[in-house]
């Protein structure tokens, strides 16, 4: 039998542990545990809540959306589930893309936003408010230290600032990032690629307004780009690629090379730094997302997108696929290992799409050179390939577009070699 609830309270808690009729099954303390308190934390203890679910939120920082460790952008799809247009301070329509020699292209029309640059602590203290305003619960300056899984219940040891206590739960959800304790703990599996981003914000860039700039190049990031991204009075300029592509160098000093380059130094002649961040990016589904009684999500469970490293979009979408079944099975004490393997399967489709981007990531980028990327910027350069942009390109969803330049461009059908399999097969 599951251990009986307990009375205990937390201080840091904000509301009064709730009635015994919001558990799916007594004999626990809640029905779910969320250990991460950013966006997909947060975003998921609301699911929960609306199918009545009882949630506790568990967060090792003192307050919500510290420390900051990403580019700030939030695609339109994930901005609409949440509504958080007051958090926005860039709208981003536009890109000003520039191969390794210096070659520029411009994408986008003003009428249709690609991106949202926000705040993101206002944005993830907003996410989590609103599973607070469901009934969840939230204890700050606290984190698992172990766990224990029961035939019918977890059992979770936390770390908190009056001690140590224990509670249980009949599901336990990490969704604590791309270092996931939940996921190490119960060896859930790596994810398939593991990058690495480097990022400072300034003052005094000369960006566009609505347009966020991409920097390619061997020298600056190796296998992928760098950016620099309006966010409101500020501009956030950072570079990313694999650490076994780095070699003998390190992040900070790939942007210190970009800031430096000769053809586009006097962009950065005026720029102050205020703040810097550096993290990890995680891509590539894991092997188990979801074993007996536990569960990931997001960064966690290795789902950000392989071509431009955002995790809250996948995130939500993995969050609104997963959470009514995962309700229902706890409801009806469906946990078990094969009823966690058939959940699996349904993120099967997910994985498959971010296999294909990864494909066309690697065939257009990753792999090229810089003289094949110079190459691949002058045909990208041409009006018809700009509008075919324009119409085709998206952020969220790349392969409509990367089929159709390997198959109405000749030029780029030398790729196609490169890219087909997984595209079409997945």
């Amino acid at each position: 039998m599951g251990r009986k609830r307990s009375d205990k309270t937390d201080n840091n808690h904000p509301q009064e542990h709730k009635p015994l009729e919001l558990h799916m099954n007594d004999s626990i303390d809640y029905d779910v545990v969320i250990v991460g308190a950013g966006p997909v934390g947060g975003y998921l203890a609301t699911k929960f809540r609306e199918k009545k679910v009882s949630v506790l939120i568990l967060e090792e920082h003192s307050e919500i959306g510290r420390p900051f460790q990403c580019a700030g952008l939030v695609n339109p799809s994930a901005m609409e589930k949440v509504g958080l247009y007051d958090t926005v301070l860039t709208r981003i329509w536009g890109a000003r893309m520039h191969s390794p020699s210096g070659l520029s292209i411009e994408i986008g029309q003003p009428n249709r936003v690609r991106t949202w640059s926000v705040c993101r602590k206002l944005f993830d203290e907003a996410v989590v408010r609103e599973a607070l305003e469901s009934g969840a619960e939230i204890s700050l300056s606290s984190k698992p230290i172990n766990a224990v899984r029961h035939e019918d219940y977890v059992e979770v040891d936390i770390s908190t600032p009056l001690g140590k206590k224990t509670i249980t739960c009949a599901l336990l959800c990490g969704a604590d990032g791309s270092h996931s304790w939940v996921r190490r703990k119960f060896r859930m599996g790596r994810p398939k690629e593991m990058m690495i981003g480097f990022q400072i914000e300034v003052t005094g860039y000369p960006g566009v307004e609505g347009k966020l700039d991409v920097y390619t190049g061997e020298d600056i990031a190796p296998g992928f780009f760098a950016w620099a991204i309006p966010s409101g009075d500020t501009t956030r300029i950072g570079t990313w690629t694999r650490p076994d592509r780095l070699g003998e160098r390190n992040c900070e000093e790939l942007l210190n090379t970009l800031l430096q380059k000769e053809i586009w130094k006097e962009r950065f002649n005026e720029c102050k730094e205020i703040g810097r961040y550096c993290g990890p990016i995680p891509s590539g589904l894991i092997s188990k997302p979801l074993i007996e009684r536990v569960a990931v999500f997001g960064d966690a469970a290795g789902l950000c997108k392989p071509t431009t490293g955002g995790g809250i979009g996948k995130g939500f979408e993995q969050v609104d696929l997963l959470v009514p079944y995962l309700s229902e099975a706890i409801k009806n004490d469906k946990l078990s290992e094969n009823d966690m393997k058939k959940m699996v399967k349904l993120l099967i489709p997910m994985k498959k799409k971010l296999n294909r981007s990864k494909a066309l990531r690697d065939a257009f980028l990753t792999e090229a050179t810089d003289d094949e990327l110079d190459d691949v910027f002058s045909i990208w350069s041409r009006p018809e390939i700009i509008e075919l942009i324009n119409e085709k390109g998206d952020i969220e969803n790349p392969i409509p577009l990367g089929i159709q330049m390997l198959r109405d461009v000749p030029e780029f059908r030398r790729l196609t070699k490169k890219a087909a399999t997984a595209i079409i097969l997945g």
